[in-house]
């Protein structure tokens, strides 16, 4: 109960049938094993394996690249019905199609893409996108992982942090950014691909993260770590423009995660309402109950409506960078709200992991940080505004 009718949000029939598919996907297969992955620290790669069979890696890929001919409304309305039950599954896909495959498909040279979309559009393979760093977060420019050609190979050096899908059994690469040089005495910020086994490149253990358990996250390191020079992903020096191009197409992506969390939220809530009674009668018939379910409907409305609206403009090839920021502050304050009202309205129970709202608000912190964090979205808001720092007017 409590989902919203997808047929009010102008969607073609065929972007109805896959949310429906994925849907049911997500209850049949991925919620019954999501506890056990989240009490385990498990990402299931048989999960993963069904999800590349069933083409969700290659959604929003053209057919010739290998994919299944979509957009980003088919990838955000796959990630959402995911992240109903399960946020560490929606966030291996999420990643594996913003961070891993979509760098290469936008920015690789034709034989990197020969070689390594299609395993990646399958789910065969995953690769992670290296960028965050101890000291470079939201400040990405203060990237001090460096790189340097040597007899016709990249040296690198430096270490990342909090890397998605670096280090499963099916991770093939990750494309890292990295200061090759200078440029007008700025540093110049280039993306270069490390395969995985690579001498020199370590993946530290996974991380004792509050949520996202079954997610795989690590910390990278790299000592002297030689890859050819033709690994260069884009043109030298492009780094930093090719990372936000990707992170404004991400954060659609979060904001459709989020979207899906807050509305596993609202699901639960309205059957622990109807089935939990109290004094007598069910949760559900008492009015403080009613308005708070009723608000959580309302953030799961507005969070779809703006995270389709930037999908829409993205796909069209219309700028989207503020309306990518809005949907993704919009969905993951509601994900965030909805998390803390479902748990309340659950009490004692809603603290216990085996119910999937207590795993959600745990999960939905997060999403209020990564790709751009609340305070990065407002300052994107502010900027496309005309608000600026030391503004006099």
């Amino acid at each position: 109960m409590g989902a919203l009718d997808l047929s009010t949000y102008g969607l073609t029939e065929d972007q109805r049938e896959l949310a429906a598919l994925v849907r049911t996907f997500a209850d049949e297969v991925v919620a019954p094993q999501a506890y056990d992955a989240d009490r385990t620290k498990t990402l299931s790669m048989p999960v993963v394996a069904q999800m590349g069979e069933m083409g969700l890696f290659g959604l929003p890929f053209p057919e010739d690249a290998g994919g299944q001919g979509g957009d980003y409304v088919a990838l955000g309305l796959a990630i959402e019905a995911l992240a109903r039950v399960d946020q560490s599954i929606a966030i291996t896909l999420e990643a594996g199609v913003s961070l891993g495959a979509m760098p290469v498909f936008r920015f690789g040279t034709d034989a990197q893409r020969a070689e390594l979309l299609p395993d990646l559009l399958s789910g065969r393979a995953l690769a992670g996108f290296g960028l965050t760093e101890p000291e470079a977060g939201s400040d990405a420019g203060a990237t001090r992982t460096t790189a340097r050609l040597d007899d016709g190979e990249w040296v690198i050096d430096g270490a990342k942090q909090f890397i998605t899908n670096s280090g499963t059994p099916i991770t093939r690469f990750v494309t890292v950014t990295a200061v090759t040089g200078e440029q007008d005495g700025r540093k110049e910020i280039s993306t270069i691909i490390v395969p995985s086994g690579t001498p020199g490149f370590t993946v530290g253990p996974a991380y004792d993260k509050v949520g996202w358990h079954a997610s795989d996250t690590h910390p990278l390191s790299f000592a002297s770590a030689r890859v050819p020079e033709g690994n260069l992903l884009g043109a030298r020096g492009r780094g930093f423009s090719h990372f936000l191009h990707i992170l404004d197409e991400g954060r659609i992506a979060i904001a459709a995660l989020s979207t899906g969390a807050a509305e596993g939220c609202l699901e639960a809530a309205i059957d622990y309402a109807h089935t939990r009674r109290v004094f007598g009668e069910p949760l559900a018939g008492r009015q403080a109950i009613q308005f708070q379910i009723a608000r959580m409907q309302m953030r799961v409305h507005n969070a779809r409506l703006a995270w389709l609206h930037a999908a829409r403009l993205r796909d069209r090839g219309l700028p989207f960078k503020t309306e990518a920021a809005i949907a993704k502050l919009t969905a993951s304050d509601a994900a965030m709200d909805n998390a803390r009202d479902a748990t309340q309205i659950f009490g004692g129970n809603g603290f216990m992991n085996e119910y999937a709202v207590a795993r959600h608000f745990r999960d939905s912190k997060i999403l209020e940080i990564g790709e751009g964090t609340t305070e990065v979205q407002l300052l994107v808001i502010a900027r496309a505004l005309g608000l600026t720092a030391g503004d006099t007017r």
